[in-house]
C-alpha cells in the first residue's frame, strides 16, 4: 500500500513528542544552529529524545540545516551533520547547494523549498543529484504538481497548512535589505505583516496604511485527495514557532482526514498507530489569519490579510443589537466567560476585548467601544477549547495481537503488531487447572489485555493452551511485560532506515547562468553549481550587496488583483504602482499580467 506523510512542525521537544501523540507520521525540528528559525533551535541531545520517541511509532524526524552558509561555517555544518547522524535523525532539510560538496553520512537530503522547487526540470536535476525528497514551491497548482510527478519519481512533499510567504520560495530580499536580517539565514523581519501605503506615479494614495504584503494563512484540507491523486506524498503543516497547542490541534486535525480518505483507498500512514486525541480539532480554534487555498486548483479569491496580520480566529457572528454594556450576536456557537473576541472597527483596525459574562443571550465583555449592530465578531481564544488543550491527553497506540501457548516447561506469550512484527516472551510455569475456569478465563484475558502506559493496545487476544490453568496476577503481569519489551526490541530491530546521499555526476543544471537569486554564498555552492553546467554565477545578496534599484521579493499574489484593480489580462504590464512603509522606504511594483503575479524593487 502507498504511505502518505503527516509531517508536523518542532519548535523543541514538546511540540515534537505532542505532533507524535497527535499522529504525526514526521516531525521536523531545527538544531542550534544553521536552520531557517533561528528563534526554535535545539541541541542534538534534544533533537535525540525526539528521535527515540518518535521512532517507537516508525515517525521520522527531519532536521532542518537550510540557511546560506558563508564558507567559514561549512567545516561546523559537516561536523553537526555528523552529530545529527549519530543521533538517528531520518533526514536532512538543506537549501546551501554547498552542502552537497561536503563530505556527508548517508543521510537522505531533502531539497527546502527555498531550493525554488518550481518546475519539473530543477526537481528532475535533484533527483538525479541524489536528493531522496523535494519541497515543493507554495506557488504551484495541481495541475503543476502533476506535471513535475510525471517528469520524475522523487518524493513530493507539499505544504497544506500554516502562514505563507508573499515572496516566492527562497527568493526574498526585503528583510535583508531594509535592515541585513535575511530571510534565508534564519533572520527575516518580517516586513511582509508591516503597514505599507500604495500610491500611483503620480503619488496619489490608493490606499492608506494597510497590511497590504501580509496574506491569510494556507490551508489545503480539501485538497488531500487531489494533493495525493497529484503525486504528493508528504503533507507538511508550517509553524516551527508555534506552541504545542497549536501543532496538537492542527495535527490531530489533519491527522482525521488523512484517515479518512485512507479508509477508502489502497493507502496507509507512513507510521504506526490509531490515535485518540481526547479534543476535537478545530482549524480556527488557534492562531488563523483567515485561510485560503492560494490559487492551488489554478483560481482564487482574497489571499490577503491586508487589515490585520494578527490571529482573528473563529467568525461567530454579526452584532444584531448593541447596548450600553452588552450586545447579541446571531450565531450558532456558544461563546465562553473569558473568551477573547476580535472585531474590525469603522476604520478597519483590529479591536479586541475579554468576554466578561453571558446572560439570555448577552454577551457583556470589557469595553463596548466600537461595537454596533452590523459588526462582524470573531473568537480568537476560546477559552474552554485552548484549557482542553493544554490539558491534553493524546494517546496513540499500536495494535497487538496476542496469543498464549504451551510450552513443555510452562506457556509463552505471543505477540503480532499491526506491521507484521513478532515476539513472544516464555516463562517456566507448573500448570495447575483452574477449578473455577469463567473466572479463571475472565482474569487471563483481562489482565493480559491491560497495556498499561505503553505503546501497545491489545487488538485481539487468543487463549490457546490445553487447558484453562490457574495463574497468579504477578505471573500474567509478568508476561505482558516481557511481551512489551520484546515487541520493543524487535520493532526496533525491523525499523527500516533509508539511506541517501550526493551523486557526483556532471549532470546539467537547468539554468546556465543566475544572478543573485541563485543564492550562492560559499565557494563549495559556486564548485557544484559549475560542475553542473552553470556558467555565469552571481554572488547572493547576502555577501553584501547593494539591493538598491533590485527586486527584494517576487510574487504570486498581486496587489491589484486584490485591490479590485486588475484590467484583465492585458498585451502588456499594468502601470507600475508604489509602496511606502511607515518609515518612509519606498518600493517599486511591476505587475506580470496574464499568468498573475509581481516583482518589487526597492527605490
Amino acid at each position: 500500500m502507498r504511505k502518505i506523510e503527516l509531517l508536523a512542525p518542532a519548535k523543541d521537544v514538546e511540540c515534537g513528542i505532542t505532533a507524535i501523540k497527535c499522529g504525526a507520521d514526521a516531525v521536523y525540528i531545527g538544531a542550534h544552529k544553521f536552520g531557517a528559525r533561528q528563534a526554535a533551535g535545539n541541541s542534538v541531545e534534544d533533537i535525540k529524545q525526539v528521535v527515540d520517541f518518535a521512532h517507537q511509532y516508525y515517525s521520522k524526524v527531519y532536521v532542518t540545516l537550510n540557511t546560506l552558509l558563508y564558507d567559514d561555517e561549512l567545516s561546523a555544518a559537516e561536523k553537526l551533520i555528523y552529530q545529527l547522524y549519530k543521533a538517528g535523525i531520518d533526514g536532512l532539510i538543506v537549501q546551501d547547494a554547498g552542502i552537497c560538496e561536503l563530505e556527508l553520512p548517508p543521510l537522505p537530503l531533502i531539497a527546502s523549498t527555498q531550493m525554488d522547487n518550481c518546475n519539473a526540470a530543477k526537481v528532475k536535476f535533484l533527483e538525479d543529484v541524489g536528493f531522496s525528497r523535494v519541497i515543493l514551491a507554495r506557488e504551484l497548482t495541481i495541475e503543476q504538481i502533476r506535471e513535475i510527478r510525471n517528469a520524475t519519481t522523487i518524493e513530493l512533499e507539499c505544504f497544506v497548512q500554516g502562514a505563507l510567504c508573499v515572496g516566492a520560495s527562497g527568493r526574498c530580499y526585503m528583510s535583508y535589505a531594509l535592515g541585513g536580517r535575511s530571510g534565508n539565514r534564519g533572520e527575516c523581519a518580517q516586513p511582509c505583516r508591516k503597514l505599507y501605503s500604495l500610491k500611483n506615479k503620480n503619488g496619489d494614495i490608493l490606499v492608506e496604511n494597510r497590511h497590504l504584503l501580509s496574506l491569510k494563512d494556507l490551508s489545503l484540507s480539501n485538497y488531500l485527495k487531489d494533493l495525493i491523486e497529484a503525486g504528493v506524498s508528504s503533507f507538511k503543516i508550517e509553524g516551527r514557532l508555534k506552541d504545542a497547542s497549536y501543532v496538537g490541534n492542527v495535527t490531530g486535525y489533519y491527522r482525521g482526514k488523512l484517515d479518512e480518505i485512507f479508509i477508502r483507498s489502497e493507502l496507509r500512514a507512513a507510521s504506526s498507530g490509531k490515535v485518540d486525541l481526547g479534543f476535537t480539532a478545530d482549524l480556527t480554534k488557534t492562531f488563523c489569519r483567515g485561510f485560503t487555498d492560494y490559487g492551488i486548483s489554478g483560481r482564487s479569491g482574497k489571499i490577503a490579510a491586508i487589515d490585520s496580520p494578527k490571529s482573528i480566529g473563529q467568525y461567530i457572528g454579526e452584532v444584531s443589537e448593541a447596548g450600553r454594556d452588552f450586545f447579541v450576536v446571531d450565531c450558532g456557537v456558544e461563546l465562553h466567560n473569558a473568551d477573547g473576541i476580535c472585531f474590525f472597527d469603522s476604520r478597519k483596525n483590529l479591536q479586541g476585548t475579554v468576554v466578561n459574562k453571558i446572560e439570555n443571550g448577552r454577551v457583556y465583555h470589557q469595553k463596548m467601544e466600537g461595537i454596533y449592530a452590523g459588526v462582524k465578531i470573531y473568537r480568537n481564544l476560546d477559552h474552554l477549547f485552548l484549557k482542553q488543550l493544554k490539558k491534553m491527553e493524546a494517546c496513540r497506540k499500536i495494535a497487538l495481537s496476542i496469543v498464549l501457548k504451551d510450552t513443555d516447561n510452562g506457556v509463552v506469550l505471543c505477540g503480532e503488531d499491526c506491521d507484521g512484527n513478532k515476539a513472544e516472551f516464555e516463562i517456566a510455569f507448573v500448570k495447575e487447572a483452574a477449578i473455577k475456569k469463567d473466572a479463571a478465563l475472565n482474569t487471563i484475558s483481562t489482565q493480559i489485555q491491560k497495556l498499561g502506559n505503553s505503546i501497545f493496545q491489545c487488538s485481539e487476544f487468543r487463549l490457546a493452551t490445553d487447558g484453562v490453568y490457574f495463574f497468579p496476577v504477578s505471573v500474567l503481569n509478568e508476561l505482558k511485560r516481557g511481551l512489551v519489551e520484546k515487541m520493543i526490541e524487535v520493532r526496533e530491530t525491523n525499523r527500516a532506515v533509508r539511506k541517501g546521499g550526493i551523486v557526483k555526476n556532471d549532470v546539467s543544471y537547468p539554468q546556465v547562468s543566475f544572478d543573485y537569486t541563485g543564492n550562492v554564498l560559499n565557494e563549495k555552492a559556486k564548485q557544484f553549481y559549475k560542475r553542473h553546467g552553470v556558467k555565469t554565477i552571481g554572488a547572493a545578496a547576502e555577501s553584501g550587496l547593494d539591493m538598491t534599484g533590485k527586486v527584494v521579493m517576487s510574487t504570486k499574489y498581486c496587489i491589484r488583483k486584490e485591490l479590485g484593480l486588475c484590467e484583465g489580462r492585458l498585451s502588456k504590464e499594468a502601470e507600475h504602482l508604489f509602496l511606502e512603509d511607515g518609515d518612509g522606504r519606498c518600493f517599486e511594483i511591476r505587475f506580470r499580467c496574464g499568468n498573475c503575479g509581481m516583482e518589487i524593487i526597492l527605490k
